[in-house]
């Protein structure tokens, strides 16, 4: 199928549309092999995607786990802004799947915590992963300075860069950029490529010069999510404003 994206007249729509797709391909993988591995991206541009996943009656969650890929370090699951917390609350609590595996940015050694993941993620197939795009261009927090397409890591320490720090205030996760941490712990760019399909929800105007970078652009370190484009079965969920700058609307 290779790599495509669809634009929609709301961000609803696109949610739903995307929800139907990766509902689609949890399906299968239960089907075919008995569970599936999904690793889920958090953030405000993924709310009305789960929202719409997750009020769906007819996947088969008792046999999904899941993943996530990333996390501040540092940072305890209670915290509004955790990633542990959004994925519990949005996802985990309203359909109980078979297991949830979480990153503990708050482990008192990140190496070790990159290493007992890095074996959780790697114990078999993933068949799906939800990404995002940030404003940046970056795709779970593998931020351009950091980010590297021949990764050897699956999981490792990142520090986050001023662009990156300014979108979490900007989206109200923060009081304040001091407030945001500068380090999290991030699947890097070949984990997430590892997974067998991809469902990429990225709405909204602040959006759209990363998804032109993306979709139009060089494909490069420099913009993260470009490397989308190389995986065998990507799929970008677009509104009208995050795809106001594309050349051709699909």
């Amino acid at each position: 199928m290779g790599f495509s994206w669809q634009v929609f007249d709301s961000r609803q729509q696109l949610g739903e549309a995307a929800a139907a797709r990766a509902a689609e391909l949890i399906r299968s993988a239960v089907a075919q092999r008995g569970r599936a591995r999904v690793i889920v991206a958090t953030g405000n541009s993924q709310l009305a995607f789960i929202d719409a996943l997750t009020a769906m009656q007819d996947i088969p969650w008792e046999a999904t786990e899941i993943f996530h890929m990333d996390e501040y370090a540092g940072m305890p699951d209670t915290h509004p802004a955790s990633f542990r917390k959004w994925i519990r609350e949005r996802v985990v609590d309203k359909v109980r799947p078979a297991a949830a595996h979480y990153i503990n940015g708050d482990a008192p050694e990140l190496k070790a915590e990159c290493e007992r993941y890095t074996l959780l993620l790697n114990a078999a197939p993933v068949d799906l992963a939800f990404v995002g795009i940030g404003e940046n261009g970056h795709i779970a927090f593998n931020d351009p300075h950091v980010a590297n397409f021949r990764d050897p890591l699956t999981i490792k320490v990142v520090d986050l860069d001023e662009a990156c720090r300014k979108q979490q205030v900007g989206e109200g996760h923060f009081p304040s950029f001091e407030s945001v941490p500068r380090e999290a712990l991030t699947l890097t760019c070949p984990a997430l490529m590892r997974a067998e399909h991809l469902v990429c929800c990225v709405p909204d105007a602040r959006k759209a010069n990363a998804v032109k970078c993306s979709v139009e652009g060089p494909i490069g370190e420099a913009c993260p999510g470009s490397l989308l484009r190389t995986h065998p079965d990507a799929t970008l969920y677009l509104d009208r404003q995050s795809a106001s700058l594309l050349a051709r609307s699909a």
